[in-house]
């Protein structure tokens, strides 16, 4: 779907010829999509005379974020939704850029967008009679489909709480931290968009019907519950890390702690057998038989002792 172009609110929805979408004047009113930008595409959009070149060079720019901005009797409104592929790219959210006016939508988007083909199926259905009804589309559907994908982040955050344990600490430190990376991918665009559709909403244009309005109030408010949601999960996520850190932490004092009373209950039985262990005259007892016995008795009377001293003072706990 490189570049496509349908006539709409006259008659059923059909697809036109790019050239002829281009000089469309007539009844209805047609959109003009592209989702890769080569040279024809660029050339197109800059040969069409009822767009402002601030506009087109808005439509073709690298680099976009969400944003509504009216020009006379037009708008400009980029918007971010999830890309109808997965991709490496830093960006999580593909942008599409709209330029609307009565008669006339171009949307150019540099890499595919998935609610692009659901806006298309509906309008093909003969469901989108309008500019406004167009916009509308968009914005309900992007929500639609980037709502379940916050709502499994909190999800992941809710098993890594139930699943808190020192043991765990090192694998729940992996997920928790591409969670926080999601969420900031994620909130970064969706607080903005629901900033543009907010500032859509209080445009006075003909093309833009209340019910519509309404929809994109609708989609606005989704958007502006995400990005709720999204900075709870950054909150969360930094409290679950805290909280894995102080476990760690307490992990190794706890062993530490038993490493430093085997080794205080054996520093003086080391001490003893190795005095005793000299190869000199005149140590004690070197020729009766019951010495090493006594030796090996006495020393476990100290490791007793050192040890009930230290159960007594509560050094186990």
């Amino acid at each position: 779907m490189s570049c496509i172009a349908i006539l709409a609110g006259d008659g059923p929805a059909r697809r036109i010829a790019v050239d002829a979408a281009a000089a469309y004047e007539g009844p209805g009113f047609v959109w003009l999509h592209t989702d890769s930008l080569d040279e024809a595409d660029l050339a197109l959009i800059k040969a069409q005379r009822d767009i402002p070149d601030i506009a087109a060079s808005a439509l073709v720019a690298a680099e976009t974020r969400p944003r509504c901005d009216r020009m006379d009797a037009g708008a400009l409104v980029n918007l971010r939704g999830l890309a109808e592929a997965e991709t490496d790219n830093s960006d999580r959210l593909v942008s599409i850029r709209l330029w609307v006016r009565d008669g006339k939508v171009n949307s150019v988007s540099r890499r595919p967008l998935a609610a692009t083909r659901d806006v298309l199926a509906r309008m093909e259905a003969g469901e989108i009679h309008d500019p406004g009804d167009l916009v509308a589309a968009f914005a309900r559907a992007i929500s639609k489909q980037l709502d379940p994908e916050v709502a499994d982040l909190g999800d992941t955050l809710d098993d890594c709480e139930s699943g808190l344990e020192p043991r765990m600490a090192y694998k729940l430190r992996g997920i928790i931290a591409a969670v926080r990376s999601e969420a900031i991918a994620y909130r970064r665009f969706v607080a903005p968009d629901r900033d543009a559709l907010s500032t859509l909403t209080q445009l006075d244009f003909d093309w833009l019907a209340e019910d519509d309005r309404l929809h994109i109030r609708e989609a606005a408010d989704r958007f502006a519950r995400m990005a709720e949601e999204l900075e709870s999960v950054r909150e969360r996520a930094a409290l679950i890390h805290e909280q894995l850190t102080d476990l760690r932490g307490e992990l190794m004092e706890s062993r530490a702690l038993l490493i430093s009373i085997v080794a205080l209950i054996f520093l003086p039985l080391t001490f003893v057998t190795g005095l005793l262990g000299m190869n000199v005259t005149g140590i004690p007892y070197a020729h009766e038989p019951w010495a090493f016995w006594g030796v090996t008795g006495f020393c476990a009377a100290i490791a007793l002792a050192i040890a009930g001293y230290f159960a007594r003072i509560h050094w186990f706990r």
